[in-house]
C-alpha cells in the first residue's frame, strides 16, 4: 500500500509541475494506418511518429500529417489520401496554428451542436479547449451455422478530450455494451470465461452487459521531449495485426507510462497492474499483479528501425516491487540480485522501408533460452520464444490506394505461462482479465493472417482478411504448453516439445466488411465471416460457422475483437 502511495504521489507531483499537454490516439484508431501508409510511401520514417508505440501522440500525428499535406513527399498523393488527411487534421484540430488546418466549419450544425467537423461539442479559446461526442453503435448479424438465428450488439456512449492551459491534457471515453455473440465467440467466451477486449462482464437474459472505460492525463515535463501519461487503458507495442510483445486484445489496465523522445531515439515506460486469473474451480487469488515493461526505438537509417523490447511480470503481497521502478535497469539482472521468481521476457523488433512501397516488419521474442538445448535440436521445453514476419504493401500492383497486408506468427508452447508463487494459481503468466497481453491464441501454434484494404472512394471501404492457424490442444489434464494460464511445472515431457505440441488444431477464417461513411465518423457496414475449426481424430467436434452481419456506429472503429 505504501509502495503504491508513493508511485501515485510522484506522478501527483510530475503533473503539477509539468508543462504542456497531449492526448492520444486509440490503439485501433484508423488513423493509425493512414500515418503507416503515408510514412512509408514518403520513403523515410519520421522522427516525430515512432509509430510502433500505439496509442500515437495526436500532436505529432497532427503535425506529420500538415507537413506531409502538399510537401511534395508523395507525388501520388491521391483525392482519398488528401480526403483522409483532412479529415484527421479536423479530428486534432487542437493543435492547428492560428490559420492551420484546425477542425472544419461543418455543413451539418444543429443549433449550438456540431458547429465543428465532426464534433457535437467544441470549444477552443482562452487556452482552454473541449470536445464531447456520443458514441454509438448497432449491429444485426444474422448467423447460418452452426444454427439459423440473429443477434445483435448496441454500444452507447460519450467519449472527450481536452487541455486546460498549458499544463494538462485529459480523455476519457466510456461505453455501455450489450451483446449476443456469435456461436465461435460464445465458446470463447465459455473456455477462457472472458468477453474478449473487455474486463468484468455479466450474463444477463438476453446475452451479456459490460462497460469500457478509458481515460488519462497527460503532461510534457520536458516540452517535446519527457511526457507522462497516468490512465487506464490499453497499449500496442509492434507494427503488425498481431504482436508478441504487448498487444490491445485483452481489457483494459491502470497504468503510468513515461515517454522520452531525444534525436531518432524514442523510449517508453510502462508500469501497469493487471488482474490475475480467476476461472471457476481454481483457488481465489487476492490483490493485483504487475508489469513493467521497456521499449526503446531507434530509426538507425532513415529506412530502417529498430526496437528493442523487455517486460517483468510479477505479484508482490505489498504491491509493486520499488526495485522495478528504476527507468533504465536492465530486469533479467535485477531479478537474478533480488532471487524473484518473476516472469522475464526481451524482444527485438525490427521494420525497413523499400521502394516507397514496402514496408517489411517482424519481431523476435525470448522468455527462456538454452543454447546447447536448442542447437541439440532435442525439443527442450525451456526454449521459449516467438517470432513475427510480416509485408505491408501499399499501393499494390500500382492500384491507388489498395493496401495488402501479410504477416507470420509463431509462437513456442510454454512462452508466456509460468508458474504459481506466492498464490494457487501462476500469477506471473502473461495475461490479464483471463486473456492473452500478447497474441490472442497464446502459445504452441504458426498463423498466417492476411488483409486487404481497399478505399477507391473517400467515403468507401472494403475489408477482405483471411487467417490459418495450426495449435496443439491441452486435451483433459494433459499440458502441452498451448494454454499460458497452466502452470507449466505441470508439463508433459521435458524433451520433444514440437511447435504444435500434442493433438492438432487447424483454423481458417474468411471476411469481408465494406464501411461507408455518411456523415463525419458516421459509417453504416455491411460484411460477413466464414471460420472452421477441427482438431485431429475429431478429438474436439468439428466448428463451422457463418454469419452476415450490418449495422451502424458512430465515433466507434471497425470492430477487431472477433479477428482470432
Amino acid at each position: 500500500m505504501i509502495r503504491n502511495l508513493l508511485l501515485l504521489s510522484i506522478c501527483t507531483l510530475s503533473l503539477v509541475s509539468g508543462y504542456g499537454q497531449n492526448t492520444y490516439l486509440s490503439t485501433n484508431d484508423e488513423t493509425n494506418h493512414l500515418l503507416k501508409r503515408l510514412e512509408t510511401r514518403s520513403g523515410f520514417f519520421s522522427d516525430d511518429l515512432f509509430l510502433s508505440n500505439k496509442g500515437i501522440s495526436g500532436k505529432d500525428a497532427y503535425n506529420f500529417l500538415s507537413q506531409f499535406r502538399g510537401s511534395g513527399y508523395y507525388a501520388n498523393e491521391t483525392s482519398v489520401d488528401d480526403y483522409n488527411i483532412f479529415k484527421a487534421l479536423s479530428e486534432n484540430g487542437e493543435w492547428a496554428l492560428p490559420g492551420g488546418d484546425g477542425a472544419a466549419l461543418s455543413k451539418y450544425a444543429l443549433g449550438p451542436f456540431y458547429r465543428r467537423q465532426p464534433d457535437m461539442v467544441y470549444l477552443n479559446k482562452h487556452n482552454f479547449f473541449w470536445v464531447l461526442n456520443p458514441v454509438l453503435g448497432f449491429q444485426i448479424t444474422a448467423q447460418q451455422k452452426p444454427t439459423e438465428e440473429v443477434l445483435w450488439q448496441a454500444t452507447e456512449g460519450l467519449k472527450t478530450r481536452g487541455r486546460v492551459g498549458q499544463w494538462l491534457g485529459f480523455s476519457l471515453a466510456l461505453t455501455n455494451n450489450n451483446s449476443q455473440p456469435t456461436a465461435y465467440l460464445q465458446r470463447r467466451i465459455d473456455q477462457w470465461q472472458a468477453f474478449p477486449g473487455a474486463g468484468n462482464y455479466r450474463k444477463t437474459a438476453n446475452g451479456y452487459q459490460y462497460w469500457q472505460f478509458e481515460g488519462n492525463l497527460d503532461v510534457s515535463l520536458i516540452k517535446d521531449h519527457i511526457s507522462l501519461d497516468v490512465g487506464y487503458g490499453k497499449h500496442f507495442i509492434g507494427d503488425g495485426i498481431r504482436s508478441l510483445f504487448l498487444s490491445d486484445y485483452a481489457g483494459s489496465a491502470f497504468y503510468v507510462g513515461i515517454n522520452t523522445k531525444i534525436w531518432k531515439l524514442n523510449y517508453q515506460n510502462l508500469y501497469l497492474r493487471l488482474n490475475g486469473q480467476d476461472f471457476s474451480g481454481d483457488a481465489p487469488t487476492h490483490g493485483y499483479k504487475y508489469a513493467t515493461i521497456h521499449y526503446l526505438s531507434a530509426n538507425i537509417r532513415p529506412w530502417l528501425n529498430i526496437g528493442l523490447f523487455e517486460s517483468v511480470t510479477f505479484s508482490r503481497n505489498g504491491g509493486y516491487e520499488l526495485s522495478y521502478m528504476n527507468p533504465v535497469i536492465f530486469y533479467r539482472a535485477v531479478e537474478r540480485a533480488l532471487g524473484s521468481p518473476d516472469k522475464v521476457a526481451i524482444g527485438l523488433n525490427a521494420k525497413a522501408i523499400v521502394a516507397k512501397r514496402f514496408n517489411f516488419y517482424g519481431q523476435f521474442l525470448v522468455n527462456e533460452f538454452n543454447t546447447k538445448e536448442f542447437f541439440g535440436q532435442n525439443g527442450y521445453w525451456s526454449n521459449k520464444w516467438g517470432m513475427q514476419a510480416g509485408l505491408n504493401y501499399f499501393d499494390a500492383f500500382t492500384v491507388s490506394n489498395l493496401d495488402i497486408q501479410a504477416e507470420v506468427n509463431m509462437v513456442r508452447p510454454y512462452t508466456y505461462s509460468h508458474y504459481d508463487n506466492h498464490y494457487a494459481v501462476p500469477m506471473e503468466n502473461f495475461s490479464t482479465w483471463n486473456q492473452p497481453l500478447a497474441h490472442p491464441l497464446g502459445a504452441g501454434f504458426q498463423e498466417l493472417i492476411g488483409n486487404i484494404c481497399y478505399q477507391p472512394l473517400p467515403k468507401l471501404t472494403v475489408n477482405a482478411g483471411v487467417m490459418v492457424y495450426r495449435q496443439g490442444v491441452d486435451s483433459g489434464a494433459a499440458n502441452f504448453g498451448n494454454n499460458i494460464f497452466k502452470d507449466y511445472r505441470t508439463r508433459n515431457s521435458d524433451f520433444g516439445v514440437k511447435m504444435i505440441n500434442g493433438p492438432e488444431a487447424k483454423c481458417l477464417m474468411l471476411r469481408l466488411n465494406a464501411d461507408y461513411e455518411l456523415k463525419p465518423n458516421l459509417y453504416v457496414f455491411v460484411g460477413g465471416t466464414y471460420r472452421k475449426y477441427e482438431v485431429e481424430n475429431n478429438i474436439l467436434p468439428e466448428e463451422n460457422d457463418l454469419y452476415f452481419t450490418a449495422g451502424f456506429r458512430l465515433n466507434l472503429t471497425r470492430a477487431t475483437q472477433n479477428w482470432f
